[in-house]
């Protein structure tokens, strides 16, 4: 029963820590200070996270798009494949979409 009672005196010893530190205008001050800056390099990590998730998918989305024109070349030759060039179409607009959707989310 030791770690019992030395649980609860923790607990009571960081209830009056924590009364008597709010008390105190400086260490709340500190304490919203470091909140508010925790914030903001969130927020900005955040917004940076959906900026270089945007160009990726855009960097992909340019890829496929190369890849139908590649197939489209090759079907107006005689030797390609419609289905190849379709599926290559739909990849490049899908991820167009989410690198699209990705930067318009990061502007909110």
């Amino acid at each position: 029963m030791p770690s019992r009672d030395l649980g609860t005196q923790g607990r009571a010893l960081l209830r009056v820590a924590g009364r008597k530190t709010g008390e105190n205008r400086w260490v709340r001050a500190f304490y919203n200070a470091g909140s508010v800056t925790l914030r903001s390099i969130g927020r900005v990590l955040h917004v940076l996270w959906l900026e270089v998730t945007g160009l990726f998918f855009l960097v992909l989305a340019l890829v496929g798009a190369a890849a139908a024109a590649r197939e489209y070349h090759r079907h107006a030759a005689g030797n390609g494949s419609t289905a190849k060039m379709l599926l290559a179409s739909a990849f490049a607009l899908l991820f167009g979409y989410f690198g699209v959707s990705s930067f318009w989310r990061s502007r909110k």
